[in-house]
């Protein structure tokens, strides 16, 4: 008998039938003899319907009231499957966040997990029950609900998996795995059997959606084992683990994102706090930063050190956070603020970039094969990411998989696993 903890999203919830489905699913689970807790989205596009009906109002909602309408969604997910359950023949019980309950800060719309009190869910197993839980939500110790924000059931699945010390805790989504990259521009894209929680949280931060960031984070620092799977076909998945026990490859998979815009600010006098007030202003109007890089300017016509300062936002964020560094640009004396967008992340991400030196050059040379300028590079020690034009992004995607092979099964690692390995 295992614990399995379960979370299925919008796509896979999104009409009476798919529950069903989904019933049946778990009912296998049961009849093997396993106990199962269930997470839940709200059916696809339920949010987004709500999400319209607060801005038909004037003005802009209060966090509070708006957290109070979105988790609805949920409620309503966890009866019917709990309904579907039943019918199916299986025992079942439904909860909402604040009924478990899970514990939040005060952050409406965002807020992070605190606890988790999981007597109220032990209680339901205990009694042969599956635990069908609403995703996405909590309650704060003010007995206000809460939300998770989007994505949020992926944490709360994680997150009631390292509660419950579950065996195991499956993402099912409409992908049947993680790949080595996206099968709609490789096409020789592999699932990949394992991933570390390092690399898949590299992946998730670097464009690759299967997963939510805050729910790897959380996995990994609890070590729960993650696993990510279809709803509508069979198959293993991809295996989240602390270390990849089976594949042994440079590179596990290549991440990208389209929609990336560059700033730059050129000479600004070179002293002490000057990133803090070119990128001051960007932080606090919410602006989230990516590539940073800073080298001494070409202009030696100044009496004193000269940087150039240039970084990644959101192409959303572009105009804003041009207009920001425009006025701080100005009060610094700086000679000028360019910007360009329609550009492109790709990341090479592999744990085995740590004992092979030569990744980067072997990047570097594929790349100036097919004559695609680099525009910024960012390096740790398991993620090489480029900025390049958007227009040259499928190519060097394909290109890159080609070369480190991406398409052929990795060699296996002979070697003991331990007990917690082998029964993850």
């Amino acid at each position: 008998m295992a614990l399995i903890v379960q979370k299925y999203g919008g796509s896979s919830v999104g009409t009476v039938d798919k529950i069903k489905r989904i019933a049946q699913k778990i009912k296998g689970y049961r009849d093997n003899g396993d106990e199962v807790v269930v997470v839940v989205s709200a059916m696809g596009g339920e949010t987004d319907r709500l999400q319209g009906l607060a801005d038909e109002l004037e003005g802009r909602p209060v966090a509070r009231e708006m957290d109070v309408l979105l988790s609805t969604g949920e409620q309503v997910t966890i009866a019917l499957l709990s309904m579907a359950l039943r019918h199916a023949g299986v025992s079942a019980r439904s909860f909402t966040g604040w009924q478990v309950p899970i514990v939040s800060d005060e952050s409406h719309a965002k807020a992070r997990i605190q606890s988790i009190e999981p007597d109220n869910l032990r209680s339901a197993l205990d009694d042969g029950n599956v635990a069908v839980v609403a995703g996405f939500q909590g309650v704060t110790e003010s007995n206000e609900i809460s939300t998770l924000g989007r994505g949020g059931s992926d944490t709360t699945a994680v997150a009631l998996a390292a509660a419950l010390g579950a065996d195991e805790c499956q993402i099912y989504t409409d992908v049947d795995g993680v790949y080595t990259t996206d099968p709609r521009v490789v096409s020789g894209a592999r699932r990949l059997e394992q991933i570390t929680f390092e690399e898949m949280l590299e992946m998730a931060s670097l464009g690759s959606k299967v997963l939510q960031i805050r729910a790897v984070e959380f996995a990994g620092k609890y070590g729960v084992p993650l696993r990510v799977l279809s709803t509508f076909d069979d198959g293993p998945g991809t295996l989240i683990t602390l270390e990849n026990q089976v594949e042994e490859p440079i590179i596990s998979g290549i991440a990208f994102t389209k929609d990336e815009a560059q700033l730059t600010v050129l000479g600004v006098p070179d002293r002490p706090g000057i990133a803090y007030a070119l990128l001051g202003p960007i932080g606090e109007n919410n602006i989230e930063v990516d590539m940073i890089l800073q080298n001494v300017s070409g202009d030696s016509s100044s009496d004193f050190t000269l940087t150039d300062f240039t970084f990644t936002v959101h192409t959303r964020d572009f105009d804003a956070a041009k207009d920001l560094l425009e006025k701080a640009a100005k009060d610094l004396g700086a000679r000028d603020v360019s910007g360009q967008s329609g550009i492109a992340k790709v990341s090479l991400v592999g744990v085995g970039m740590r004992s092979h030196a030569n990744v980067a050059a072997r990047m570097f040379k594929v790349l100036a094969n097919e004559n695609i300028n680099v525009r910024m590079i960012s390096t740790t020690e398991i993620k090489i990411s480029i900025v390049i034009e958007t227009k040259y992004l499928e190519l060097a995607v394909r290109a890159l998989h080609d070369e480190f092979d991406l398409d052929e099964e990795p060699k296996k690692v002979e070697s003991e696993l331990t007990p917690s390995a082998e029964q993850g």
